[in-house]
């Protein structure tokens, strides 16, 4: 009999290595999906929106949660064991709350409904933080995105595994030898 799937989620606010991560984890042959929020920036951006986000938070929250929703059902078509993915759901509501942005319920409902198996956090480190085309944040912003992303989870029931500081490889080595056996 084959084992379910393991849906993986690497969280954390901005900048703290988890996109580098996932990129070795696909290196070692496994199975990733990676951050939908670049493409939706990108995809805004073509049409003229420099920052959708930032002008139009709920209709950015909307396609994001599109997309992971179709992660999701991918993730689902996978012959993998173990299916990694650059954020989940639950990140959605915690950015519109940390923005203070009004949401409809429908929100919530969706984190309640799509489960994960094992969430891995990244915290906030100074040292790789980075800003880029699409990270706008401050690193003291990155901090308190981090802050509501985890309490979204917690509050969701989740356990959050803490990926110590270290090399690309020495984090993704950690990873791996935390996933739950057969």
């Amino acid at each position: 009999m084959k084992k379910n799937k393991l849906k993986i989620v690497l969280i954390g606010g901005p900048g703290t290595g988890k996109t580098a991560v996932l990129e070795t984890l696909k290196k070692r042959g496994f199975f990733c999906l990676d951050e939908v929020s670049r493409a939706v920036t990108l995809e805004a951006q073509k049409q003229g929106i420099d920052q959708l986000f930032l002008s139009n938070p709920l209709l950015f929250s909307q396609k994001l949660l599109e997309g992971r929703e179709n992660q999701f059902f991918n993730a689902q078509k996978s012959n993998s064991e173990y299916v990694f993915f650059d954020r989940g759901i639950p990140d959605v509501k915690a950015y519109l709350d940390y923005y203070k942005t009004e949401h409809p319920s429908l929100f919530l409902e969706k984190c309640k409904e799509y489960f994960y198996d094992v969430i891995f956090h990244f915290k906030p480190w100074n040292a790789i933080y980075t800003k880029d085309n699409e990270r706008y944040e401050s690193f003291d912003e990155a901090k308190q995105i981090d802050f509501f992303i985890t309490k979204t989870y917690q509050n969701l029931g989740y356990t959050l595994i803490d990926v110590p500081f270290g090399t690309v490889n020495e984090r993704v080595d950690f990873i791996i030898n935390s996933l739950p056996s057969e």
